[in-house]
């Protein structure tokens, strides 16, 4: 029987991937080529410069995975790509690679929404059994995403403004740490306390929508007005404690959202998703939550390797649309503000 090899494209942000997936489930190779120093001396991802990037390192990032895969062209199933959401020029560096890939070598073309990917990501780990939850948290999303089958998404929750990703960014600019902040605030959280009991938006609401803006402006102004008092000699915050105090914040919502999403819906597995699933505070979290509050429901934690924007994931997610024959023709063109059916 042959083998179901397709060969994956990501240039959604600032991260150049390619990959190569066996039967939807199986990774042969994951090339990642990130971009982090470039756009850390200026607090966040620039575009152009991400694009720039993307056109000097997709080709051998795809040469490489071919490589390390040991496949040829002529072995493969498919070519994916990510048509969305992300930065439009990125969008396009990869969408135009798998095209022309596609057309050279007469292989169908598969357009991978970037978030059904960090979804997928985790049937790199193991099988996924529906209907699940998803709680997709990364820099620009913060979704609860039901799924009652295989590339079936329903977002029953999401944020009304700041993703928990970009709040997690401002903070650490605002604490004076480099380009990505999350990381660090999540080591810094575990050396502080939650002193100041940040406000947790929307937690008692009775919808699955989440709100970070609040607790943003909470915790600059609580910054900022100690800064004007130690002008005046007052001593300064500790910084372990305003991050642990601000990840408490976040964490609360996102656990207590979840919880009551996952005992008012009959779902088999919980899984996480996107970037900030690399937090520890969350992942950890998510772990004892589930093991008091619902031991039977299965809970799948992507590794790190797997959390950050990666073409595996896209390969993973597009072999459902190879099975259901979901292609694109040669006009596929980048969505940037591409998204799931909301309920």
């Amino acid at each position: 029987m042959k083998r179901n090899l397709i060969l994956a494209i990501e240039t959604s942000c600032d991260e150049t991937s390619a990959a190569v997936v066996e039967d939807g489930h199986i990774l042969l190779s994951n090339i990642i080529a990130s971009q982090i120093k470039s756009h850390m001396r200026f607090g966040g991802v620039v575009p152009e410069i991400a694009s720039r990037h993307h056109v000097e390192q997709i080709t051998q990032c795809i040469e490489e995975a071919m490589v390390e895969a040991d496949v040829d062209y002529s072995d493969l199933t498919a070519v994916a790509v990510t048509e969305g959401p992300g930065l439009v020029g990125a969008l396009l560096i990869g969408v135009n690679a798998a095209k022309a890939i596609a057309y050279a070598h007469n292989l169908p073309l598969i357009p991978v929404n970037h978030m059904a990917g960090h979804i997928y990501a985790n049937r790199l780990i193991q099988p996924l059994v529906f209907p699940l939850l998803a709680l997709v948290v990364s820099g620009g999303h913060t979704e609860l995403v039901y799924m009652s089958a295989d590339g079936e998404y329903q977002i029953i929750g999401e944020t009304r403004d700041d993703a928990a990703g970009e709040a997690y960014d401002k903070v650490g600019r605002v604490l004076g740490l480099t380009y990505p902040g999350g990381k660090r605030i999540d080591e810094m959280a575990h050396l502080g306390e939650d002193t100041f009991h940040f406000p947790r938006g929307m937690i008692r609401e009775d919808n699955y929508d989440f709100s970070f803006s609040g607790l943003k402006s909470a915790f600059i102004n609580t910054v900022h007005n100690a800064e004007q008092k130690a002008e005046q000699k007052a001593e300064l915050l500790n910084k372990n404690d305003l991050a642990a105090s601000f990840q408490a914040s976040v964490v609360d919502v996102l656990l207590t959202k979840t919880l009551r999403a996952a005992k008012e819906l009959d779902i088999k597995q919980l899984v996480l998703a996107g970037g900030v699933a690399a937090n520890r505070g969350l992942r950890e979290g998510l772990v004892d939550m589930m093991a008091k509050e619902l031991p039977d429901v299965e809970l799948i934690i992507p590794p790190l390797s797997l959390c950050g924007d990666n073409a595996g994931m896209i390969g993973a997610a597009a072999y459902v649309s190879y099975q259901k024959g979901e292609f694109a023709d040669y006009q596929l063109n980048a969505q940037p503000g591409l998204s799931f059916e909301m309920v």
